[in-house]
């Protein structure tokens, strides 16, 4: 007996540290560049967390009970440029995405049959992130964007939320009879006779840096230019909060800052584009991203891709297309917001807010969130953010849980 204890003591001393290694385990592995602030970065004025792509950001809670899988899209951490070649070289195969399938072939015909729906205009966003991470603040977006733009017809781009359980998470909005679908994207008929189709065989030569931004970012960069200058319509991230009606913008991009000495646009942002089928300045921006491709840099793909093509056209003739102020789609800037989130405490707190609420409905189309900094932010009762969702959404039932990432949307 004596001689078995040592040995029961080792054994249940291995099962307790085991055991403590598991619980304090990740739930998930993120990579570090994954961060919405980063060092070292070329910054214009200040650092600006727009260069993110939040249509397609893939974000990990920790209220997550599930184990996240490692994404295909997403290159191993601190690996240099030959190692991502030589990752993405292995990821290829799998990578579906890459690829017309049997299932992403119909992406045409059901974009079409959408759109016979007597549409009072065609509304695009683009969701590469797994299925469930499509959320309340999601929901929130899509419920306004057919609340204040009746008759709009909605396609979500999007290879995890076209399945069953993207049905699940949409069936809220589908039993409202809004007009949309999670279609699967042919990336490959999207880029085809444009200037990003040769990007896109350079890429799936396997001879490319796809660079150490996850791919899934740079994608939906590509995606949303790419639709746009093919069906024309309005481009919109999954962050944004609509106002007023949209469908009589016609060419628009949005300022997301201005010079306040010259009173000149400082910085564009692509979250919100409204554009003809096969305008030439879609097209001048699929040149861009085809030529000037990096996926080192964040924002270089997308806001500062916007802003470079703009400012070489100048007044260039022939293009035709409205720059808005930062009222009209960005109203407050990223750093400020958490201010719109919080219940007011005092007298005047409470007339900051409704004149807040007044200003915001009146001039303003929507409200961007900046999710990569507002997204575990709760919106508290009586504050801007809640009285404004409140008086423009439909389906909404939980605007103070939106920070909350839960695993299905079912009572949204």
């Amino acid at each position: 007996m004596q001689a078995r204890i040592p040995i029961f003591a080792i054994y249940a001393i291995s099962v307790l540290v085991l055991f403590l290694l598991f619980i304090e385990s990740p739930k998930s592995v993120v990579p570090d560049n994954n961060s919405p602030f980063k060092r070292g970065l070329p910054l214009s004025r200040t650092a600006d967390p727009v260069t993110m792509s939040s249509s397609s950001t893939t974000v990990v809670d920790s209220n997550h009970n599930e184990e996240e899988e490692l994404d295909p899209l997403v290159p191993p951490r601190k690996a240099g440029k030959k190692e991502r070649i030589e990752w993405f070289r292995r990821k290829l195969p799998e990578l579906e995405i890459l690829k017309s399938t049997s299932k992403s072939k119909r992406f045409h015909s059901r974009v079409l049959d959408l759109y016979k729906n007597n549409c009072s205009a065609q509304f695009f966003m683009v969701w590469l992130s797994p299925a469930k991470t499509f959320g309340p603040r999601e929901m929130l977006a899509v419920d306004t964007l057919f609340t204040t733009n009746p008759g709009a017809c909605l396609a979500i781009l999007s290879n995890s939320l076209d399945s069953p359980r993207g049905y699940t998470i949409l069936k809220p909005l589908f039993d409202r009879g809004f007009n949309l679908i999670a279609v699967t994207i042919d990336i490959p008929f999207l880029v085809k006779n444009t200037p990003a189709e040769a990007w896109l065989k350079r890429l799936k030569s396997g001879r490319m840096d796809p660079g150490s931004i996850p791919l899934f970012m740079n994608l939906s960069d590509l995606t949303r230019l790419a639709v746009l200058y093919k069906y024309g319509g309005v481009y919109l991230d999954t962050d944004i909060i609509f106002l007023d009606d949209i469908t009589r913008l016609r060419n628009a991009i949005g300022a997301q800052s201005m010079d306040p000495k010259t009173k000149t646009w400082s910085r564009l942002n692509n979250a919100v584009m409204v554009f003809d089928i096969y305008h030439p300045l879609m097209r001048e921006f699929l040149h861009e991203y085809s030529t000037t491709f990096d996926g080192n840099i964040w924002g270089h793909n997308s806001p500062y891709l916007v802003s470079r093509v703009i400012t070489r056209l100048g007044n260039k003739p022939g293009y035709n297309f409205t720059i808005f102020p930062p009222d009209a789609f960005y109203p407050v800037n990223w750093i400020n917001m958490p201010k719109l989130f919080k219940k007011p405490a005092t007298r005047k707190e409470v007339q900051w807010v409704e004149k807040t609420v007044q200003d915001m409905s009146k001039g303003s189309y929507m409200i961007h969130l900046w999710n990569k900094v507002t997204r575990k932010t709760k919106i508290e009762e009586g504050s801007v953010m809640y009285n404004l969702i409140s008086t423009h959404c439909t389906v909404c039932k939980n605007i103070k849980n939106s920070h909350i990432l839960s695993k299905q949307t079912q009572g949204f």
